[in-house]
């Protein structure tokens, strides 16, 4: 097959094609995609200003919604320009870019998850040692350790695939460029390092989710002892919100990167990619804020104050 300059930009075929009913879809996508914007940005801010907020669940409650408004930025604003201005190209360097940003986000946020299931399983089974337990020191490690994790894993997706010669018209078939999507343009055989990024991906995906399965049958082995069946309802409420985000997110990323090639589509991955990249992150605000007494009496004390200085 005839190969390209390795400097030849990539065409990325999007997501939408340019029907009424796609137009209709976008704008939905769009609508979503700004939602979460908002909803993620309101969250941080109102953990950053309210210091009954400033504990170790809600710091790393703001990390997820940070890790979440850079997803949506890494992936939106590209698709949402091709649909719109036509230009579908993307230079190797973003595309690069790219590929580093979704996994060191995506990876980021399996430990981050797994980080916010021990504070629970703390906080539910030794809440008189929450304090020794779950302290400052032991809460910036483990964002430290979520971020350097989930770099490492995007650092190496990018490298490596990046470093593959690539065939034909360079035409990849999502709406962002993802590093098995690309290895189907590859020219060369990509099988090691694909079963390298699988056994990555299970390291990455599994054992987080494993952590998490453990600290989730702690917690409900502690709650079914609760005397009280108030404390049972709120440790349940607390609990389920966050199985609930757990769910949704490890639900779709193991569906991208642990079924065998064979099954694998370009469409499928899409879609896929586009709820695990800008529905979920919408859905986090919603999930653990609306739920969240302590963070809607945060929304309404800031909502006062700036009611009293508008009328100042």
């Amino acid at each position: 097959m005839e190969k390209r300059n390795a400097t030849s930009d990539f065409i990325l075929l999007g997501l939408f094609q340019h029907t009424s009913f796609h137009l209709f879809l976008f704008i939905v996508v769009l609508i979503v995609a700004i939602a979460s914007l908002v909803g993620n940005a309101l969250t941080i801010l109102l953990i950053h200003w309210d210091h009954r907020l400033h504990t170790p669940m809600y710091l790393l409650l703001s990390q997820l919604s940070f890790m979440d408004t850079m997803l949506v930025f890494t992936t939106v604003p590209q698709m949402a320009s091709g649909f719109l201005t036509g230009k579908k190209s993307i230079s190797p360097a973003e595309c690069g870019l790219q590929i580093f940003a979704y996994p060191t986000l995506g990876g980021g946020e399996c430990f981050l998850l797994a980080a916010m299931s021990y504070d629970r399983y703390v906080a539910v089974c030794h809440p008189l040692r929450y304090n020794i337990l779950m302290n400052w020191q032991l809460c910036l490690r483990m964002t430290l350790g979520s971020w350097f994790l989930g770099a490492a894993d995007g650092l190496v997706q990018a490298v490596a695939t990046l470093s593959f010669p690539f065939c034909s018209a360079h035409e990849i078939d999502h709406f962002f460029c993802e590093a098995p999507s690309l290895l189907r343009l590859a020219c060369a055989d990509t099988s090691v390092f694909e079963n390298v990024m699988y056994i990555c991906c299970v390291i990455m995906l599994l054992v987080p989710l494993f952590l998490i399965l453990i600290s989730y049958s702690l917690i409900l082995a502690a709650v079914l002892h609760m005397p009280s069946t108030e404390a049972r309802k709120k440790a349940f409420a607390t609990c389920s919100s966050h199985l609930t985000v757990v769910g949704l997110f490890y639900g779709a990323a193991i569906f991208t990167y642990m079924r065998p090639k064979s099954y694998r589509s370009a469409n499928h991955d899409k879609v896929v990619s586009a709820f695990y990249t800008i529905f979920t992150p919408a859905l986090n605000p919603l999930i653990y804020s609306l739920r969240n007494n302590e963070v809607k009496g945060a929304l309404k004390r800031w909502l006062g104050k700036c009611t009293n200085l508008k009328h100042q």
